[in-house]
């Protein structure tokens, strides 16, 4: 969630699914994690939050296409490698001057510490306009997925063609895959593992 912190929020409307695209803060204290974020008061979706509190967020990680020219065994199909994290939650809003401050202080930190001063040195008129134009949230995790589908069920030598060719591949999400796999151990034996 650190590493992508970009990611998909996800809430039950009387219409059906509704889902938004945002940058969060990922705060984690005492066993607990809490993302932080806001939506333009244009997006009908702090609404929805506001009406049903119980949300998803999915945080997707680094995710391949897989071929099946990676494996011994002919009779393959294609498939796709990925990691990502599904956060269900309950939402709080907040708008009070204070905890919107609190909130974009947070995002400003994590993506770009320097964007602060610049903040600080813009009008007053300019910035209370900008803060009336958002609404920001909180989301508690009520509970948290993790779903990391590397080719656990191949065998030790087609984890090792996987991670080859993932490394070859010019796509960073490609190779992101293959360094994920090699952080568990896969395409390794016992033995080998053993060495490291």
């Amino acid at each position: 969630m650190h590493a992508n912190p970009f990611a998909i929020l996800i809430s039950t409307t009387d219409a059906g699914p509704y889902a938004t695209h945002l940058p969060f803060f990922v705060r984690e204290a005492d066993g607990n994690v809490v993302l932080h974020g806001h939506v333009a008061k244009a997006n009908p979706h702090w609404r929805y939050l506001e009406q049903q509190t119980q949300c998803l967020t999915i945080f997707h990680g680094p995710h391949s296409y897989i071929s099946p020219s990676n494996y011994t065994a002919r009779e393959s199909v294609p498939t796709w490698n990925y990691a990502a994290v599904h956060l269900y939650g309950k939402a709080r809003l907040f708008s009070s001057e204070a905890d919107v401050h609190g909130m974009l202080h947070e995002l400003m930190e994590t993506f770009e510490p320097a964007y602060r001063q610049q903040w600080e040195g813009l009008s007053e008129k300019y910035r209370e306009t900008m803060l009336r134009q958002i609404v920001g949230f909180e989301i508690a995790a009520t509970k948290i997925e993790g779903k990391f589908k590397l080719s656990q069920n191949r065998t030790r030598e087609d984890q090792a063609n996987v991670i080859t060719s993932l490394e070859k591949a010019e796509d960073s999400a490609a190779s992101s895959v293959a360094r994920m796999m090699k952080e568990q151990h896969l395409g390794k034996s016992p033995a080998d593992r053993e060495g490291e």
